[in-house]
């Protein structure tokens, strides 16, 4: 078969690309100053399968897709296909607001130790950057940011942390150079 006007396709394709383009510029101008200029390279290696499972958010940098969350979630899954499932989840509005999720995937990054993955929440683009910056050895706990420097989140495996590891976690956070007066906390049942 012949096509009849190639160009077409070409056109189309530069202005899907286009499209993505313009779709990251708004989504990183309206996000948050940058809460760390010189963001760490991920601290170690991670364990993948000790890590899948459900994280509690235990604090978070503000961003539009989290804005108004609470009691926020993130379960991480094998796929049969070698990605990673991603499922983020929370109550709009308050903790008895309406729930919300958003299914996504994530690729390892090649040569990171599994501490970097490339996250996509929409179609074949992995746009989203997600560094491992440091986590518990025992993986009770993960820092997690990206290159920027303009979202930051602290998980957690208990929906509440005790006192002094909530301390602890922000005190690592500001040594790994986060502006922790940015964080704001999550709250949970």
């Amino acid at each position: 078969m012949t096509l009849k006007r190639p160009w077409l396709y070409g056109a189309a394709a530069v202005l899907a690309i286009g499209a993505v383009g313009l779709l990251a510029a708004c989504a990183t101008q309206g996000a948050n100053k940058s809460g760390n200029a010189k963001v760490p390279e991920p601290a170690k290696p991670v364990d993948l399968d000790r890590y899948l499972g459900q994280w509690y958010e235990f604090a978070r940098y503000e961003n539009r897709f989290e804005r108004n969350c609470e009691a926020v979630t993130a379960n991480y899954a094998r796929r049969d296909d070698g990605l990673v499932s991603v499922v983020n989840a929370c109550r709009v509005g308050g903790l008895t607001g309406p729930y919300k999720a958003s299914e996504g995937r994530a690729k390892i990054v090649a040569g990171s130790e599994n501490a970097k993955l490339k996250v996509s929440f929409f179609g074949p683009f992995y746009v989203g950057d997600y560094w491992v910056l440091d986590h518990a050895d025992d993986y009770s706990w993960s820092i997690v940011g990206e290159p920027s420097g303009r979202y930051l989140w602290i998980l957690t495996r208990e929906a509440r942390p005790a006192a002094a590891e909530r301390t602890a976690l922000i005190e690592r956070a500001r040594k790994l150079g986060y502006d922790v007066t940015m964080l704001r906390e999550t709250r949970h049942d």
